[in-house]
């Protein structure tokens, strides 16, 4: 779909701040024009030198044509440069390992890439010129506007798409039987991108992504989940009567991505709960770990908790499958799609197990279970968010930083905008070492190749 004509307008009007109204006026309106781009896609670290070079190659474009190609190439050019591409922090000469403080420069790039996915608007490298951002109460009031800004949803959706794994939802191909088609597929990721958004913007406790009684439904997906009274393609935001649709681990995204295209898998489902709640994933498999044996279709149906108990008797396969089994098992009333079953294949669902030292019978008790925890799932959470803000994986050396943001949530209400607010004052996010380097990581390891052989 083609922009909107008010939008085209808007960005043409934000790149060419200037019309020459003649020919001898061209060459000063081209480097206003271009100095104003050096020193929004630099990041404020533009200098003369960089203008020159695209004056250039803005003068072949408006030889070869008009004006407008030229800057349009000079723009091509600009975006082309390492000083766009690549977002280089400054090495400085101290001891290795010794931290030192970013300049407001960076620490304002570093903001806007963690908040905003994008590059410092023209207010954060105003306060960053003036050296003001470092300012403890400054910071505080640029992260608030920074999340009540629309720009703020790229974070929010790239954050929870990683940490919670939902984009590996374009990659599932549930079998024909549980009638999957894209749009489904599409309102799955759209309920859990719409839920983690309102957890944040409302500043709701963290441990509500379990426990929440609403989430949000389009007509086809209510369906699925046999909710009645939702009309249309539009989603809206809606109360659930029925605990076992509450929080994260009710939404079909989450068990989706957790199954196999023709059924459920306890070791995948247990494993996504060690590693991305509790933030303690397995080992992984050893070689050679022999296949789950299928359904006998001339014998009596076996529930996949059966065939597991077959399959654990491999001493192999024990000492791993008891970290991970109980966790899945828990969940093995939701099909391979997320709809809630009684039997499996024709055989009645045990879904008992015993977690924590409690039984645990139900999505409820479940909930109960993992968030009686302690801090556990908080902790998780809080290392999540400050490796996707630093852009690197956490070290021992984090730890100190880990346990400060989880005491502080404690005596915060466990609030959303204490956990953002701790991260970007941390000293982590505000310094870095000469041996520290930045970019983008993900926020686990690859999915294990080998898997399928033992679930």
């Amino acid at each position: 779909m083609s922009a909107r004509p008010e939008v085209i307008s808007f960005r043409y009007r934000t790149i060419l701040t200037c019309r020459p109204t003649n020919h001898r006026d061209e060459d000063a309106c081209a480097r206003k024009i271009l100095i104003g781009l050096t020193r929004r896609a630099y990041r404020g670290f533009a200098n003369s030198t960089d203008v020159e070079p695209l004056l250039v190659i803005y003068r072949n474009g408006r030889a070869a044509r008009d004006f407008d190609t030229g800057i349009a190439r000079a723009l091509e050019a600009l975006l082309s440069s390492p000083k766009f591409v690549l977002r280089v922090e400054e090495e400085r000469s101290t001891p290795r390992s010794t931290p030192y403080r970013l300049s407001d420069l960076e620490l304002a790039s570093r903001l806007s890439f963690f908040l905003w996915k994008s590059i410092p608007d023209d207010e954060l490298l105003e306060l960053a010129n003036r050296g003001q951002l470092n300012k403890r109460d400054v910071l505080a009031q640029q992260v608030r506007r920074m999340l009540a800004d629309e720009r703020s949803t790229r974070f929010l959706k790239d954050f929870s798409d990683q940490w919670l794994e939902v984009r590996n939802l374009s990659t599932q191909q549930p079998a024909l039987q549980f009638q999957f088609d894209p749009t489904l597929r599409d309102a799955m990721g759209r309920e859990t991108e719409l839920f983690f958004q309102s957890q944040v913007r409302e500043d709701r406790p963290i441990q509500d992504l379990l426990r929440a009684n609403y989430t949000f439904l389009n007509e086809q997906l209510a369906q699925h989940y046999g909710i009645d009274g939702i009309f249309g393609s539009h989603f809206r935001r809606v109360a659930l009567t029925n605990e076992d649709r509450f929080g994260l681990l009710g939404q079909g995204s989450i068990l989706t991505i957790t199954s196999y295209n023709d059924r459920t898998s306890v070791v995948r489902r247990g494993y996504w709960i060690l590693d991305v709640l509790l933030g303690a994933p397995p080992p992984p498999p050893p070689p050679n770990v022999p296949v789950l044996k299928e359904n006998d279709p001339r014998g009596k149906p076996a529930a996949l908790r059966d065939r597991m108990e077959q399959h654990r008797n491999n001493a192999v396969c024990a000492s791993c499958h008891a970290q991970m089994d109980p966790l899945g098992f828990a969940l093995e009333h939701y099909d391979a799609v997320g709809r809630f079953r009684q039997t499996d294949g024709g055989a009645p669902i045990d879904s008992d197990i015993v977690f924590g030292g409690t039984k645990v019978s139900s999505p409820k008790a479940f909930r109960d279970a993992l968030l009686g925890m302690g801090d556990e799932v908080v902790r998780t959470v809080s290392e999540k968010l400050l490796t996707y803000a630093l852009g690197r994986g956490l070290t021992y050396h984090d730890a100190p930083v880990v346990r400060r943001l989880v005491r502080s949530l404690r005596q915060n209400d466990y609030r959303w905008s204490t956990l953002i607010h701790g991260i970007v004052h941390s000293e982590p996010f505000q310094m870095r070492t000469a041996a520290e380097t930045t970019g983008t990581v993900e926020l686990r390891r690859p999915p294990r190749r080998n898997m399928r052989a033992g679930e």
